[in-house]
């Protein structure tokens, strides 16, 4: 799992991360706002943990252009501050959770394994791209007219209608969607294969660019 860290105090951050990967996650580390915006419109992350006071760009902005892009991953925020006004506009701006410094490392991990586990606090059941809506409970996806989804391409859908605009590998929507089952690489080619015929199908606007073996990305006409 792929956790992005935006923390200005540097030694801050390298505790956070070196923790994180003794835990087994991947961390990308930011130390301004903006640099944290730029790594969440470009990469997939699992948790994003964004410190509220930062250079360039604090916390909350970039959060609420996170959320503006469609982008749902779930986000923790830290902060100095104990007034809940400054928790209620972080909850508001789309945070899921808030930690208030100092904390306990061994806090943010749990808080961290917890929304990973679940990923629902900010996440509906209905996402809207485009002309295209999914409903993840019932797999349904339509635009012009409506079409049924297998569990599979419905997980694999909501990967790319979250993660708009984003490369995603194949090894990575493997690791994502297929986890340890026993199955080869090729299956994310066949699946994104059968969604294109469906998206087609419903005359979306929508469209999955990439090739076999390589990187997927969920582009608007």
């Amino acid at each position: 799992m792929k956790i992005l860290i935006a923390e200005d105090e540097k030694d801050m951050s390298k505790a956070i991360c070196a923790i994180l990967n003794h835990q087994g996650y991947e961390t990308h580390a930011a130390f301004d706002g903006l640099e944290a915006l730029e790594l969440a419109q470009e990469n997939t992350y699992d948790c994003m943990v964004f410190d509220i006071m930062m250079p360039k760009m604090d916390g909350l902005e970039a959060l609420r252009r996170v959320r503006a892009g469609g982008d749902m991953t779930p986000v923790i925020m830290l902060t100095a501050k104990t007034q809940v006004d400054d928790r209620v506009e972080g909850l508001d701006a789309g945070a899921d959770d808030y930690l208030t410094k100092p904390f306990a490392m061994k806090e943010l991990v749990a808080r961290i394994k917890s929304l990973t586990r679940r990923n629902t606090s900010y996440n509906p059941s209905r996402i809207t791209l485009g002309t295209v809506n999914l409903d993840i409970e019932t797999q349904e996806m339509w635009a012009g007219n409506s079409i049924s989804l297998a569990k599979k391409e419905t997980r694999l859908m909501e990967l790319l209608m979250r993660n708009p605009g984003k490369r995603l590998t194949t090894s990575e929507i493997f690791t994502r969607i297929w986890n340890d089952e026993e199955e080869s690489e090729e299956v994310v080619w066949l699946y994104i294969s059968y969604l294109r015929k469906k998206l087609a199908a419903i005359n979306a606007d929508l469209t999955i660019e990439g090739e076999k073996g390589g990187s997927f990305c969920l582009v608007a006409h």
